[in-house]
Formats: structure tokens, C-alpha cells, sequence
């Protein structure tokens, strides 16, 4: 009877070590993906002439013959935004995994440069496959889908942080104080 219980204690204490890697692991991939969905969002919203608008609201005449159109900037327009979260997540085949040394927490980076060139970023110490691209891209699915209306609002203003407050405090996809961008370092 003693050994079937100290067994069972090993195998609750086996099982609870390998959650909590597993919760982390699904943690790291999920804020990865949040961090490099808002990248990609933020390059492709910069990459719109700000000139450019679009006409909101109703295009009904009112009775007194006048109409609730307004003009907006495009790239942060819902029907803009829309568009992007269509397709962003195909951009996650543009990037490899990282471990960190210090945490052995995995970071995601981007390992082909916007021109479409990978030979001008150091890639040491950085896992590049399809496994890892297909699971990114997945979690990146997820989050657009779960997330969309977040992601809008957020995209909609002009916003600073945004990688923290959305993917740390709305969504509490990141745990903000074990991620630190590369851009904060």
C-alpha cells in the first residue's frame, strides 16, 4: 500500500511539472504571437500614405437633405484593419524561434527582413521550420478570431505600447514581467 501511494504522489507531482511546462510553453507561443501579429500590424498600418481616406457612416440622405458621411484616415479604418487581420497571419512564416539563455523562455522573431532578404539578420541561435511557423500562425489565427474586436479598437487610434497593453494587460496573453520586447532592451 506504501508504494502504490508514494507512485501516486510521483505521478501527481510528474503530471503538475509537466503542466506547468506545458502552460508556459502555450503562454510563450500565444504572447509570440500577439507580439509578432502586432508588428506586423503596426509595419503594415505605417506603410498606407496618411493622406489616404475612406468615407464612413450612413450615405442616406437625412430629411433635411444632408448626409452622415465622414472622412477617415484608411489605414486605421475598420475596413482597413479588417482586410489586414484577413491575411497577417500568413506573415508568421516569416519567423523562427528563439530560446532565451537566461529564462529558456521561447521568443519569436522575424528572420526575413521586409525586403524579403534573411541574409541581413544575425540568425544565431534561432529555430526556423514549419512546424514552428505552422504553430505561430495557428496562435496567431486564434488570437485574431478570439480577439478581433480588441484588435480593432486598439488599431483603430493611434496608440503607444500597444504590444503591452494589449497583449499583456487586455489580453492577458503575455506575462509582462517576464516579456520584454527587443525593442525595450
Amino acid at each position: 500500500m506504501l508504494k502504490k501511494k508514494g507512485w501516486g504522489w510521483l505521478a501527481l507531482l510528474l503530471g503538475a511539472l509537466l503542466g506547468t511546462a506545458w502552460a508556459r510553453r502555450s503562454q510563450d507561443l500565444h504572447c509570440g504571437a500577439c507580439r509578432a501579429l502586432v508588428d506586423e500590424l503596426e509595419w503594415e498600418i505605417a506603410q498606407v500614405d496618411p493622406k489616404k481616406t475612406i468615407q464612413m457612416g450612413s450615405f442616406r440622405i437625412n430629411p433635411d437633405g444632408s448626409q452622415s458621411v465622414v472622412e477617415v484616415p484608411y489605414a486605421r479604418s475598420e475596413a482597413h484593419l479588417t482586410e489586414l487581420l484577413e491575411e497577417i497571419c500568413d506573415r508568421m512564416k516569416e519567423y523562427g524561434e528563439q530560446i532565451d539563455p537566461s529564462t529558456h523562455r521561447k521568443n519569436y522573431v522575424r528572420v526575413v527582413g521586409r525586403d524579403g532578404e534573411s541574409n541581413k539578420l544575425d540568425l544565431q541561435g534561432i529555430r526556423i521550420d514549419s512546424d514552428i511557423s505552422g504553430t505561430l500562425k495557428f496562435a496567431c489565427e486564434s488570437i485574431v478570431e478570439e480577439y478581433e474586436d480588441e484588435l480593432i479598437e486598439f488599431f483603430s487610434r493611434e496608440a503607444d505600447n500597444v504590444k503591452d497593453k494589449l497583449c499583456s494587460k487586455r489580453t492577458d496573453l503575455c506575462d509582462h514581467a517576464l516579456h520584454i520586447s527587443h525593442d525595450e532592451l
